[in-house]
């Protein structure tokens, strides 16, 4: 579905954009597609089972498959990178903070292959980007926000796009109509990281927020993180 102008969500079983084969939740994670023109990028990929449902959506709205270049990863899950080798294999580059870019590599327990009863198919990621640090594509700036907490790796990506300040957040913040910050059952969680990952994203002034899975943010989205971070200082101190 068209979210602002070239950019669509293509990928997400909770809010029933796909489909992995089980009952509805958090197999296929949410995926976002932005078109600039001479190329798409890509944000999270899914599961790989559905990677045929992302790219008939993507031709619903014209975009073609073809033209992806880029696919930026935001942890290595298996639902959101399980796609990843698939993409490689169709030349698509994949970028994503170094701790993720060698989970995804390793294809080990990093992945939560066992969550879901699935082996992970490894994949080289093609570029790595540390905090702070920018990757232009077709013009366009993408900014690395190194969230930790979730994973280890966790990497929101920060750009601007129609105006609008957008954050894609993976699961640094859930998506609930509560304030729930994702799931806590990652072989690397780290709580103490991830309240001062939250610390941070709740300084952040933007527009939307693209979220990992569920529904996104286009109005004021900067409380949904103020409300995660306080539910994480009241269960987890």
């Amino acid at each position: 579905m068209q979210l602002l102008k070239n950019l669509y969500q293509i990928g997400g079983d909770l809010n029933g954009i796909t489909w992995a084969g089980e009952d509805a939740g958090f197999r296929d994670a949410n995926s976002y597609a932005l078109d600039l023109g001479e190329t798409i990028v890509l944000f999270d990929c899914g599961c790989g089972d559905t990677l045929d449902q992302l790219f008939a959506n993507m031709r619903y709205w014209g975009l073609d498959p073809g033209r992806i270049g880029w696919c930026f990863l935001t942890h290595p899950h298996l639902d959101h990178a399980g796609a990843a080798h698939l993409l490689k294999a169709k030349g698509v580059r994949l970028v994503a903070h170094p701790y993720t870019g060698a989970a995804i590599a390793a294809g080990d327990e990093r992945c939560c292959g066992y969550l879901y009863h699935k082996t992970f198919v490894p994949a080289q990621v093609d570029d790595t980007l540390r905090d702070g640090e920018t990757m232009t594509v077709a013009g366009l700036p993408i900014r690395a926000l190194h969230f930790p907490g979730h994973t280890l790796g966790c990497t929101a990506w920060q750009f601007t796009h129609d105006g609008k300040r957008v954050i894609v957040s993976g699961d640094v913040i859930g998506t609930l109509n509560v304030g729930y910050f994702g799931w806590d059952g990652s072989i690397d969680f780290d709580k103490t990281k991830y309240i001062d990952s939250l610390l941070r994203f709740a300084r952040i002034d933007f527009d939307v927020m693209l979220s990992g899975h569920g529904m996104s943010h286009f109005y004021m989205p900067r409380r949904r993180v103020e409300e995660c971070l306080n539910q994480a200082l009241i269960q987890w101190r």
